[in-house]
Parts: C-alpha cells; sequence; structure tokens
C-alpha cells in the first residue's frame, strides 16, 4: 500500500512540475511583460517579437528589423514601461 502510494504522489508532483513549466514557455508574442521580456535570454526575446509581428500581420521580421524593434521594446520597458505593460505598447515599426 505504501508502494502504490508513494508512486501515485510521485506520479501527481511530475505532472505539476511538467505542466508548471510547459506553461511558463509559452511564447506569448505582444502580450508579453515587460519584466518576462526583460528576464528573457535573446532568443526568446527575438521569438516573442516574431510573434508579435506577424500577429499583425507584417511579416517574418529581418535581422535588422528584429534588432531595432528589440532595442526599442528594451528601451520602452526601462523608461516608461511597467513590469506589466505588454510589449506591444512600445513603440515600433
Amino acid at each position: 500500500m505504501n508502494r502504490v502510494m508513494t508512486l501515485m504522489i510521485a506520479g501527481f508532483a511530475a505532472a505539476a512540475v511538467a505542466t508548471g513549466c510547459s506553461s511558463a514557455v509559452m511564447n506569448q508574442g505582444g502580450d508579453t511583460k515587460c519584466s518576462d521580456f526583460t528576464a528573457a535570454d535573446e532568443k526568446t526575446q527575438n521569438e516573442n517579437i516574431t510573434k508579435m509581428l506577424t500577429d499583425e500581420g507584417k511579416n517574418e521580421p529581418s535581422n535588422i528589423e528584429l534588432t531595432g524593434t528589440r532595442v526599442a521594446v528594451e528601451t520602452f520597458c526601462q523608461t516608461v514601461g511597467t513590469p506589466d505593460s505588454p510589449i506591444k505598447e512600445a513603440p515600433h515599426l
């Protein structure tokens, strides 16, 4: 009985960890909060910006557009934006 209970608890714990991790990785595009954006690595930031721009109906951004938008969003988040501001509020092309 103890072994079955231990296995059930371990299974529930593993499921809880897996569920928690997968929701944190989801790309929210323009709805990404400044606090999440600034804490992310450059690759994740680029993925969020690409999704934001394509959600706005634009084509896949070029490297220069991606870099320019990332700098604009970083500047917005560090100046007038709040930690809860979505990155889509940042001025961008």
